[in-house]
């Protein structure tokens, strides 16, 4: 597999890689690239060096310069939304994807970086239907970072818990003691690690992959700061009764859930999305910054 390398990124060293999936398909034109520069502002005020990751025309490309971007955002909804499962298809089709949280884990880490920023991991759905993330999966295979408000809110947060726990990825809070609920600090769910500083975690990092050789990943848990928080407990109620009877499922669940909550809550739910966002290439290009001075 090819990587198309930003030509910035060769002789950076705290990389900190983000998804397009955000982007593409997460808001609107040209809100999408207002964001998606203010992510990478983020994660370069903090000492960071950003990397938007994407398959453009089947080639994967690590960092989005030139206009890139601004394609990326514009024409969105020519984009496909890539798992990592659906990788090959996009690369021998020659066509363009934006990648999700277990595609952008996967290239970030065969591109050798170690810090991923995102705003919440997918899990598992809520109910009796057994609709379980690949993110999960893929965070288990792949040694990297992944900095987030926890899960997706959406979702039924203590058994996305306990997964993690199965698949043997390990969850740390970030200057927390509890599992994150995306758009609330709190889920009432208590962690069992907890890092205070970037240097803690990147002392954290070189025992798990150096020293005990493990291959998954670190799951660092964010909370939303307390400010940007919002209750989203009936929104949430009334966008799984929506979906129900629009009988919606599988891979179309997360984005019209999503998209119905954003309605019901009068655009608060983007803002807040937007802040946990920011919040977290703040904490990833720290984390970054920490792993290369640990390396060095």
């Amino acid at each position: 597999m090819q990587l198309v390398v930003e030509p910035e990124l060769t002789a950076a060293r705290a990389i900190v890689a983000l998804e397009s999936t955000l982007v593409a398909h997460g808001l609107p034109w040209p809100d999408n690239l207002a964001v998606a520069r203010e992510l990478e502002e983020t994660v370069r005020a903090h000492g960071g060096t950003p990397a938007t990751i994407a398959v453009v025309d089947g080639a994967v490309r690590i960092g989005l310069g030139g206009d890139a971007l601004v394609r990326l955002a514009r024409d969105g909804a020519q984009h496909a939304k890539a798992g990592a499962t659906d990788l090959a298809v996009h690369l021998a089709r020659k066509s363009s994807a934006a990648t999700t949280v277990s595609a952008t884990a996967m290239l970030a880490a065969r591109a050798g970086i170690r810090v991923f920023a995102t705003g919440g991991i997918g899990g598992v759905h809520r109910g009796d239907a057994g609709d379980v993330s690949h993110d999960l999966v893929a965070l288990s295979r792949t040694p990297i970072v992944v900095v987030s408000a926890g899960a997706k809110a959406i979702l039924d947060l203590p058994r996305t818990l306990e997964m993690l726990e199965t698949l043997g990825v390990l969850v740390v809070g970030y200057r927390t003691n509890e599992f994150p609920a995306f758009y609330s600090p709190r889920s009432g769910l208590a962690l069992e690690h907890r890092v205070d500083t970037a240097a803690q975690l990147a002392d954290l990092a070189r025992q798990h992959w150096h020293v005990l050789g493990a291959t998954s990943s670190i799951l660092v848990c964010n909370p939303i700061p307390d400010d940007a928080a919002i209750d989203v407990d009936d929104a949430i109620a009334r966008a799984l009764e929506d979906a129900r009877l629009a009988g919606v499922a599988g891979k179309r669940l997360t984005p019209f859930l999503l998209a119905r909550i954003a309605d019901v809550t009068v655009g608060k739910s983007i803002r807040a999305n937007r802040a946990l966002a920011i919040n977290n290439a703040r904490a990833a290009a720290e984390i970054a910054v920490a792993i290369a001075a640990d390396r060095a």
